[in-house]
């Protein structure tokens, strides 16, 4: 599947860095650009609080289904080492990939949500958050994460304050 040209979106939330009433005004532009660049139907951004033991949502597109402020647990699995310890992203193409992965899969897949795109959001050497993207079935390849890994390296200041709030 061939996908628009990141850089304006890129440039979009790299702008985005500059504006006051941050860190909602560079999520905000993440969410808006990421989804221009690489598409989601589900869009959020978790903060990993390790030394608490959970993930917890700073940002999302659906609050509804997920509002600001929902943790999930940080169990050491496959997904975690890969994401939160070695920091490489993690693809999930059918719902059955969701359904080994997340124990909220109901849930994500009541939202038309199959397919998943986890970014580990880095700085100096370890994994702060995530950026999840969710969409329908077989959406994401490999071809997104360099595009995504960008992004998520915008993403860091905006974590960052966060973590440090």
């Amino acid at each position: 599947m061939t996908r628009p040209d990141p850089a304006p979106h890129l440039a979009a939330a790299a702008a985005a860095t500059a504006r006051p009433g941050q860190p909602a005004a560079l999520f905000d532009a993440l969410d808006q650009a990421m989804g221009g660049a690489i598409g989601h139907i589900l869009f959020t951004i978790l903060v990993a609080d390790r030394s608490a033991g959970f993930n917890q949502r700073c940002y999302t597109n659906m609050p509804e289904a997920y509002p600001v402020g929902g943790r999930k647990p940080i169990v050491d699995t496959p997904w975690f080492r890969r994401v939160l310890d070695e920091g490489q992203p993690y693809i999930g193409r059918t719902a059955e990939d969701i359904r080994e992965v997340f124990f909220d899969h109901d849930l994500i897949r009541s939202l038309g949500c199959d397919s998943v795109l986890n970014l580990p959001v880095r700085w100096n050497g370890t994994s702060i958050g995530t950026i999840n993207l969710l969409h329908r079935d077989g959406y994401y390849t490999e071809a997104d994460i360099p595009t995504g890994q960008q992004f998520a390296a915008l993403a860091v200041p905006a974590v960052l304050h966060v973590i440090r709030s």
